[in-house]
């Protein structure tokens, strides 16, 4: 779907933002007032006008909670830390840029003061993983009674724990407990701990159940796990290790994350060993395609930034590790695996993941009629929780009756 810009990666990050505003995130002129005034296709024009937005909505939330007006301050608080994000969301290129922890630190700073003004605000959550923790958010069930199911989301390549609020919401408005996390390569733990992806993130799942196992509010035999986008290939991974998950998603399903970007003509074993004798031209002829395209400009850019690779080819090749070709076989809890008609960031790979599951499996389409094709339905995220949550209501359900 085109928003405001032809640029593919200008378009969805717009739409993303644009789609926030269902959920109280963002508001849509404030989105579109502030895309019209960006460059298309230029990073720091992209930077600066969110920025500005950023800091402006920001002083009115200050205003606000300085006049006692809780609600208002809450809704500019929550806005201004997308609005950070937003700010933020292009700046990897340069690893050392300062802007890259002050703009984060701001959106953290933002989301805390709005959540602090719900009435029912979530916990903060430091989760144990190996000789540090991982952040976390819980957000207690709105259904009375305990112990309650359980969903435990994360996001995927880009996204963050403060972008998950709007999904934990509405899983509590179902009478389910979410605990929203964040593991190596995202969000705050990429940036201020400086700990990359792993492909092996049933690792990080299992000190993330083991957590979540601490609380009295979770029903042992009801716990679910989400991935969003990147996390589409994370969330299975460690399912096909995690014995204690009752169902998980893939929004949307990946089967191999560089699947799609692979040549279709070249094993991927000769591919790979192609690339380790070649890295130099691979990476002149990365920076050519960066020049003059945004999305590979930004991916290999960001790619770099969350997996500590050097340059683009030691990108790829840390990348080939993620694909569930041996694995995707041991996953016995009830997989949802969705897809979308527009799906640009990782076309075929649900259908592969559906396809090699023998557990029992359900696949959801989302698609251009219904506003929803895009990746991880960003712009329909209502209609996407709906018959998402639905369907796992009905799987939790009938995992507690079995």
């Amino acid at each position: 779907m085109d928003v405001v810009f032809k640029d593919t990666q200008f378009s969805f990050q717009t739409l993303r933002l644009l789609g926030a505003a269902a959920l109280g995130q963002t508001d849509v002129g404030e989105c579109l007032a502030t895309a019209r005034r960006i460059d298309e296709g230029n990073f720091e024009s992209w930077t600066n006008a969110w920025l500005a937005t950023a800091q402006r909505i920001h002083a009115s939330a200050e205003r606000c909670a300085r006049a006692g007006r809780t609600v208002s301050a809450r809704e500019a608080y929550m806005r201004a830390a997308s609005y950070y994000r937003a700010a933020e969301f292009f700046l990897h290129e340069n690893p050392a840029d300062p802007r890259i922890r002050e703009y984060y630190t701001a959106n953290m700073e933002c989301f805390r003061q709005a959540i602090e003004r719900l009435p029912q605000p979530p916990e903060p959550a430091r989760i144990p993983y190996l000789e540090t923790t991982l952040p976390g958010w819980f957000y207690k069930a709105e259904a009375n009674g305990y112990p309650q199911a359980t969903l435990l989301l994360q996001t995927g390549f880009d996204g963050s724990i403060e972008e998950l609020h709007g999904h934990a919401v509405a899983a509590t408005k179902r009478g389910m407990n979410c605990l929203t996390f964040e593991g190596p390569g995202q969000g705050q733990v990429i940036r201020f701990q400086g700990l990359p992806f792993r492909p092996d993130w049933e690792f990080v799942v299992e000190a993330v159940v083991d957590y979540a196992l601490t609380r009295p509010e979770v029903d042992p035999q009801r716990i679910a796990l989400e991935g969003i986008s990147f996390g589409g290939y994370l969330a299975p991974r460690a399912a096909a290790f995690e014995s204690r998950l009752a169902a998980c998603i893939a929004n949307g399903g990946v089967f191999d994350f560089m699947g799609s970007k692979l040549p279709a003509d070249i094993p991927r074993a000769e591919f790979v060993a192609w690339l380790k004798a070649h890295k130099a031209s691979y990476n002149d002829e990365a920076k050519v395609i960066m020049a003059n395209d945004t999305d590979a400009r930004w991916g290999l850019a960001n790619g770099m930034f969350t997996f500590h690779a050097e340059s683009p080819a030691d990108w790829m090749l840390k990348a080939m590790d993620y694909e569930l070709s041996n694995v995707a076989g041991q996953i016995a809890c009830p997989m949802l695996v969705i897809d979308g008609e527009e799906e640009h960031a990782f076309p075929g790979q649900a259908q592969r993941l559906y396809d090699a599951l023998q557990c029992p499996k359900t696949f959801m389409l989302f698609t251009r009629n219904e506003g929803a094709g895009d990746h991880c339905q960003v712009g329909a995220p209502l209609l996407a929780q709906q018959r998402i949550y639905d369907w796992l209501q009905e799987t939790l359900q009938n995992e507690r009756v079995a």
